[in-house]
């Protein structure tokens, strides 16, 4: 290779030969050692990747001015080193492989280049759900349950883990993908090919950021764009700006780096870091253990940043060694990183690089808090809880505001629960969940969540039986330390017995409620709680029946769970009165850091990491005992209900089509701001009244075998009625909450879908309107899928969340952006008109183009392809249009 970035160095590993790896610190030049440490493996991504990235874009001179290059829009062709799938997102995507081999084969291609290039993991961990909870053998009853209703899905992976070279399926029952990848699948240095070269990753779960907690540089990306990722295809992306993150003292005794993480959170979403990188530096990162910045990281998608990233240092070392890695590659893995002066040091200023943009928080101030009650950014302060939620509900509707009547505010409901009467009211807990990939991967919390249970049972507080309390941790090793250290029998009497390993609650797969508490909150019209320690708490995620749902540490979630109430002050009130009569405080239980600490130096050792990873991919006997076809070419079942070839390529030529404009569309939807891809394409239950349940009951099934929309998205039939489906959907056109929209040619209200084919099968083209913040939340390729089925060809909106714009690219959808200072408001539209968008023929990235209404009023939106290679696939009809041209030919 005659890259002179290549480098050959003295043997870091004796038992190896000479290794080659590409090092731009010799160069010499002090303006390396300015870089941000994540620009640094981006630009050595893109070299190792792509000799002509040079010529193309600059010389080494441009390179280092990377301040400069970024104000010029370059492109940077980003070649991740893995690609990291789950199984809500793997199913379309393997679907979509399969599909593009028929479609290469029709075009005269050979198939079976349609293949991943690169190592591809999928971990299989959005199926599971709480059905069972309060039970010692409700972890197998849910895990038979997964089985029985995925038995379909399973299958069909289970043949693309064998059709497809370079693909591994981690089997149910393993743990989170997030936490998997930390401790187990992340490399940090890649040794491939005769190469040292730092681990890099993209993923098609939004959380995949997390990753960069550990040094290793990922964020979450569309599933078609991964998949293009995974045949070979670069991702185009413009130079982003790096924010730098200076954190300094010392957290108090009571906070946890969950506390940390939402302060975090709001923080950067007020600075405004959309699109941007985000890297950590100072000294307070040295006071935070990996698990705590993998938290911090873990909720990148929640402030908007593209990664938040963390350099490795000798705390990233230390971590490998106590999750299980092999010692000599570890220490392989730090020669090389201090090799390419990639090593850091917090508490060294002079390695501090040069940042875009510098903000800073003192860790000291950092006070207890959670997050509600519909968003992740809406950070309160434990001891303002109940006064803010009190006030949320006779605030009007809104992320703050719930619109009650002041005279219901203490409505009560009694109800009989197993023969026991209770009382529910507005602020009730009836859902406490330690679940998600952010909180379960760090021992200090979890550890802290056994402690707190342990002192609570001693203290003899409970924790009422109707309250759906569950446990699901993010892999095997969290058991087993939780069983270890002895608190997993007081978890257990206080009803958070494990009942899966995955995702569940955080992702809405909480299960049903009591019937007799639906009954009570549905008959007060109350305003239930659900307190998680997750990362999203979006409106109609996580359960039908909690409006209000709050993010928490896994103590804290504990905490309120005992009080059955989020309008409690636990400086003053207590949690509850024990058999004797005494109050009992959260003070009186509450760990603190030093006991936690010294559990966890004794009970999270290498051993337990070693002895769970060891057998992952062949512990569960249900998966083993699956058979799956052997053939290449995939045999689509016509009565499948799960798994359906796709639309996408029918009718598919080797020539291009011109893109055209788009005339006389209607507007589908009318939205404000913060619209999420759970609004778009929720994940969670098939309400029984809706146009994919009534698909699903033409095929012959009952409301019990419907499963989840995340559960189906391997058929488009259903997924498509599906869209724009959640029930807290605030359409503009409609004066209340739900899945419809008015058809302006007839004037009915029908529901999205219906709508939606009235306007296809007249021939009319339709857009949505949107406010700022559109397609915020999971990196759901169906969020963009969903709407080019439905007939959609653009949205209009005032910004995008980075990965849904990235989707919607991918999938032919116009992202067109207001100029800056208009919105509706300022031009006067009301989302009835008629809207042709002139599409000129030569386009250019990010080009005015003209926007023509029936009334005849004319204005400008901004064409966010961002990138030539956007242009490309936009030319192409989509990503996969793209690939699949590039294949045949």
């Amino acid at each position: 290779m005659s890259n002179p970035f290549v480098q050959f160095v003295e043997p870091l590993d004796p038992k190896q030969p000479l290794k080659k790896f590409f090092n731009l610190s010799k160069l010499e030049d002090v303006r390396y050692a300015r870089l941000p440490f994540s620009i640094r493996i981006l630009l050595e991504a893109a070299i190792r990747n792509c000799d002509e990235f040079l010529v193309k874009k600059g010389d080494v001179e441009n390179i280092l001015n990377w301040k400069v290059m970024q104000h010029k829009n370059v492109e940077v062709p980003f070649k991740p080193a893995r690609v990291i799938l789950q199984d809500f997102t793997g199913v379309p995507a393997v679907v979509d492989f399969a599909a593009m081999r028929d479609a290469v084969k029709k075009l005269g291609g050979d198939p079976e280049r349609i293949n991943p290039i690169c190592p591809a993991d999928l971990v299989i961990d959005h199926s599971i759900q709480v059905d069972f909870n309060r039970q010692s053998d409700s972890l197998q009853k849910n895990q038979d349950l997964e089985f029985e209703r995925n038995k379909e899905r399973f299958e069909f992976l289970k043949w693309g883990s064998q059709a497809f070279k370079n693909l591994r399926i981690i089997p149910p029952g393993s743990g989170i993908i997030h936490q998997v990848n930390l401790e187990y699948l992340a490399r940090v240095v890649m040794d491939q090919d005769g190469y040292y070269y730092p681990d890099s990753v993209v993923g098609t779960d939004s959380h995949t950021t997390m990753i960069d907690g550990l040094g290793v540089l990922g964020w979450g990306v569309g599933g078609i764009e991964a998949e293009a990722v995974m045949l070979g295809q670069p991702i185009s992306m413009v130079l982003p700006e790096v924010v730098g993150y200076k954190l300094v003292g010392n957290p108090q005794p009571l906070v946890t780096s969950t506390d940390i993480v939402l302060t975090i959170t709001k923080h950067l979403r007020q600075v405004g870091v959309v699109g941007k990188f985000v890297e950590f530096f100072g000294p307070g990162v040295a006071q935070l253990s990996i698990a705590d910045r993998a938290t911090i990281a873990n909720m990148c998608p929640e402030y908007g940043a593209t990664a938040a990233y963390f350099p490795v240092d000798d705390v990233s070392i230390g971590y490998l060694i106590q999750t299980g890695r092999d010692k000599e590659k570890v220490m392989c893995t730090k020669r090389y990183l201090e090799a390419v002066g990639m090593l850091r040091d917090f508490k060294n200023s002079s390695q501090d690089p040069d940042f875009t943009q510098v903000v800073e928080l003192d860790l000291h101030t950092v006070v207890p808090c959670c997050s509600g009650p519909k968003r992740p950014q809406d950070k309160v302060a434990v001891s303002d809880m109940k006064k803010d939620f009190e006030t949320c509900l006779g605030a009007k509707q809104g992320f703050k505001g719930f619109q009650i009547a002041p005279d219901r505010h203490n409505n009560t409901v009694k109800f009989n629960f197993e023969g026991c009467d209770f009382e529910l009211a507005h602020g009730s807990v009836v859902i406490a969940a330690i679940t998600s990939c952010t909180n379960t991967s760090n021992p200090s919390v979890m550890l802290g969540a056994g402690l707190l249970a342990k002192k609570a049972v001693e203290a003899g507080l409970t924790v009422k039986p109707y309250i759906k309390t569950s446990l699901s941790p993010g892999s095997g090793v969290v058991t087993y330390y939780l069983r270890e250290s002895g608190v997993m029998s007081y978890l257990s009497q206080l009803g958070f017995d494990v009942v899966g390993y995955g995702c569940m609650t955080c992702i809405g797969n909480s299960g049903p409620l009591p019937e007799s508490v639906v009954e009570a909150i549905t008959q007060g019209d109350l305003v239930a709680v659900g307190v998680l320690s997750g990362n999203r708490n979006f409106e109609g995620r996580v359960h039908p029946n909690t409006r209000a749902n709050y993010l928490a540490s896994p103590p804290l979630v504990i905490a309120y769970a005992i009080a059955g109430t989020i309008r409690i002050d636990f400086e003053k009130e207590p949690l509850g009165i024990n058999a004797s009569g005494k109050k009992i405080f959260l003070k009186d239980i509450w760990p603190t850091r030093n006991e936690i600490q010294a559990v966890e130096r004794q009970f999270v050792i290498p051993g337990m990491f070693k002895e769970v990873y060891q057998k992952i991919e062949t512990v569960n006997k249900s998966w083993n005992a699956l058979d799956a076809p052997s053939d290449k070419l995939y045999t689509w079942n016509p009565n499948s209900t799960y798994i359906k070839s796709p639309p996408f390529f029918d009718g598919l030529t080797l020539a291009l089509q011109t893109p055209k404009t788009i005339e006389d569309a209607y507007v589908l939807l009318s939205f404000g701001d913060s619209v999420t891809t759970d609004h778009i394409s929720p994940a969670g239950n098939i309400a029984r009244n809706s146009p994919a349940a009534r698909y699903l009951t033409s095929r012959g099934l009952t409301p019990r075998e419907f499963n989840s929309y995340g559960s189906r998205r391997g058929n488009d039939a259903v997924m498509a009625r599906g869209t724009f489906a959640n029930i807290r959907l605030v359409n503009k056109f409609i004066d209340k909450q739900g899945p419809q929209t008015i058809h302006f040619p007839s004037g009915e209200v029908l529901d999205v879908f219906d709508a939606a084919e009235r306007y296809k099968q007249a021939g009319h083209p339709l857009i949505v309107l949107a406010g700022k913040e559109y397609g915020a939340g999971s990196s759901r390729d169906w969020a963009a899928k969903g709407p080019f089925l439905l007939g959609i060809k653009a949205v209009l909106a005032e910004s995008y969340e980075r990965i849904h714009r990235s989707n919607l690219v991918g999938m032919g959808v116009i992202p067109l952006q207001y100029l800056p200072g208009e919105d509706a408001g300022t031009l006067g539209l009301t989302g009835r008109e008629r809207y042709t968008i002139v599409i000129p023929e030569k386009l250019k990235p990010q080009m005015n183009v003209q926007i023509k209404l029936d009334t005849g009023k004319t204005f400008h939106a901004i064409m966010r392809f961002d990138t030539d290679v956007e242009l490309a696939y936009f030319h192409n009809g989509g990503i996969l249009n793209y690939m699949i041209r590039k294949m045949a030919s």
